[in-house]
């Protein structure tokens, strides 16, 4: 892409869009809870509009490449975070003695590298076409193919997990 400055301008854009997505739909979530549904479906309107945002910066980056390479990406970033990124944020819980942190970055270790390997899956059988399902836990983030008794990572119940 012409002009690097624009290119890292998309980039930064993408990266505070992607954050105020997730910050808006926490937010939303936490009106809900406190029965201010108008505040709520305000937060997950905006929540929804910053992710149009982050994924046209992202295409006109030039970051969205073919599935192939979006799951080697996607291998790539998820293999970084469980092998380098969250060993570190745990090891510096575990020292500060934030143990609500360290239980967090531990829980999203652990499914990150779930995450990798279903990538790694989904590229090896690329051409497949029988459906597959996935089923998201709700509380550590831990992706499976088969809805589990308990969630292998945080013990969370089976019927818990959100189908995909």
């Amino acid at each position: 892409m012409e002009g690097n400055k624009t290119l890292e301008n998309l980039m930064k854009a993408f990266a505070g869009e992607s954050q105020a997505n997730r910050k808006y739909t926490a937010f939303a979530k936490k009106a809900e809870q406190e029965g201010k549904l108008n505040v709520a479906k305000l937060f997950r309107a905006a929540a929804d509009a910053e992710a149009i945002h982050a994924a046209r910066q992202l295409e006109i980056a030039g970051k969205i490449g073919s599935t192939a390479d979006n799951l080697k990406d996607g291998i790539a970033g998820e293999t970084y975070e469980y092998t380098e990124m969250y060993p570190e944020f745990v090891k510096e819980a575990e020292a500060a003695g934030n143990k609500p942190a360290q239980i967090a970055f531990t829980h999203a270790m652990k499914a990150e590298e779930v995450h990798a390997k279903l990538y790694k899956d989904a590229l090896e059988n690329l051409d497949q076409t029988e459906e597959v399902f996935y089923y998201l836990c709700p509380v550590c983030g831990n992706i499976e193919k088969a809805v589990p008794e308990r969630c292998p990572i945080c013990g969370v119940p089976g019927e818990r997990f959100i189908k995909y």
